[in-house]
């Protein structure tokens, strides 16, 4: 039984295998067959055509991914890692609508949670390149909060100062009621979005106007550059994990588990 358990584990969780990464790649193609069911499912025309068809093959899928998500459950050590975990959350979210559509009237409202099972790429992709990449973008974020954070209070600020200025120079002539009307301004216009409810009339307001969007293109890059950098950073201190015992400190380029002394396979 341990040794169908560990084959089991190895083939789901396993993805620098062959036999992880064909794994991976048909739950890959059955991820996406059922969010296309979804997505036409959602259209009035094909429902009221192929609704009860889209259903089968709704119900085929779900019986899959319980099957997949039951075995998850039943190989891993720890099965609160698992299941607490945001992908867990997101897989047992995935399940629920379907299930719900048998007790509940009008439970297809909870079919869009059934589009969270895209986010599943990012784990079942969790070859090194593609989950690795997804970890080292979130401890970036985390690293760089503090500085993203001063960038966030400088922007502020000058949006105030901004829409104050813009309040002075247009008046409420040109829609420029208030200084709070004025900030909102300010953002949409910095943030180049540009709704047009409210544009400057005078030669002077339109050449802020233009300086500030002129800005917001610089200020759009500067936090792209922070988490960057943060990313250069941490991409030297990557990790990977052993499948075996699940122990995480790694270093990326090893062969053996320190832990376990488990043996890291590779294609």
């Amino acid at each position: 039984m341990d040794t169908f358990k560990a084959k089991i584990k190895i083939i789901i969780f396993g993805t620098e295998t062959p036999a992880g990464k064909y794994f991976d790649l048909v739950l890959i193609t059955t991820i996406l067959l059922s969010i296309l069911v979804v997505l036409f499912d959602s259209i009035s025309d094909v429902h009221r055509e192929y609704g009860l068809i889209l259903n089968y093959f709704e119900w085929v899928f779900t019986i899959l991914f319980t099957i997949e998500y039951s075995l998850r459950v039943y190989c891993i050590r720890r099965v609160s890692s698992y299941v607490f975990s945001l992908y867990g959350i997101i897989d047992f979210l995935a399940l629920i609508p379907t299930y719900l559509a048998i007790f509940l009237p009008g439970a297809n409202v909870f079919s869009v949670i059934r589009v969270l099972r895209v986010l599943r790429i990012f784990r079942i992709l969790k070859l090194v390149q593609f989950m690795g990449e997804a970890d080292l973008l979130i401890k970036a974020m985390k690293s760089s909060r503090r500085k993203i954070l001063v960038f966030l209070f400088f922007v502020i600020n000058l949006v105030i100062i901004l829409g104050s200025i813009m309040y002075l120079v247009e008046g409420e002539s040109s829609g420029f009621d208030s200084i709070p009307r004025s900030i909102y301004w300010a953002i949409v216009t910095l943030t180049t979005v540009g709704y047009g409810d409210i544009s400057p009339m005078t030669n002077l307001g339109q050449f802020i106007a233009a300086a500030i969007m002129i800005m917001g293109y610089v200020i759009i890059a500067i936090p792209t550059g922070i988490v960057a950098t943060e990313m250069r950073f941490k991409n030297r201190r990557r990790k990977k994990i052993c499948i075996v015992c699940n122990h995480e400190k790694q270093e990326f380029n090893a062969k053996f588990c320190n832990n376990c002394g488990a043996k890291f396979e590779t294609s």
